[in-house]
């Protein structure tokens, strides 16, 4: 009786750690720090992210080293694309070869971004959130699209020529703000969201 109880209970603290671990994963809060000192609330959802004060955006994240050939050749295109879509698009540049929040600024200054910039040491719960979730192995650069409500659209790893980017910022801000119409199997009825 004793062993069948102590199984039992070494099987439900198992089952408390795996359920911890999925919230932890999935509906996550955290932050990120840019390099101008602006925090960003952001909240990890079954199909993409939140970035409180950001709603309502086509988001870029796009995770690059200042020590990388093709993060540095894509700068002028993301410069490009953030002056052209100002009014939609947000891009969020996480640095992730240890620089210094200083010298994330200083780089980003010489190289004119227009941009969100931070330094990888100012997000690290989301650096490794994202690694979970999108099974990211470290290589770089390394986009996430995210269309106006939030969900995730594209993820890619290399450079990603502009023209495309312009695409995806163009269908991503006409996704509908919320779902048409949908059935509640509670009362039968069809709600408008």
């Amino acid at each position: 009786m004793k062993r069948l109880l102590t199984t039992s209970v070494m099987i439900l603290l198992a089952m408390f750690t795996f359920l911890q671990a999925e919230n932890s994963t999935h509906l996550s809060m955290m932050s990120i720090t840019d390099t101008n000192g602006k925090k960003y609330i952001v909240k990890g959802t079954d199909e993409g992210l939140i970035f409180e004060g950001l709603e309502g955006r086509v988001v870029f994240i796009e995770f690059f080293g200042h020590n990388c050939p093709p993060c540095i050749a894509s700068i002028p295109h993301l410069i490009s694309l953030q002056e052209k879509h100002k009014d939609k698009l947000t891009i969020i540049a996480v640095e992730v070869q240890n620089y210094t929040d200083k010298e994330v600024k200083l780089f980003a200054k010489d190289k004119g971004i227009n941009y969100i910039t931070v330094a990888g040491s100012n997000a690290d719960k989301f650096i490794q959130y994202i690694s979970q979730r999108a099974e990211w192995s470290g290589s770089i650069p390394f986009t996430l699209a995210m269309d106006i409500r939030g969900d995730v659209q594209f993820v890619q790893v290399g450079m990603i020529p502009e023209e495309t980017l312009d695409g995806l910022v163009e269908e991503l801000s006409k996704v509908k703000e919320v779902k048409e119409v949908k059935k509640v199997e509670d009362n039968k009825t069809i709600k408008q969201k």
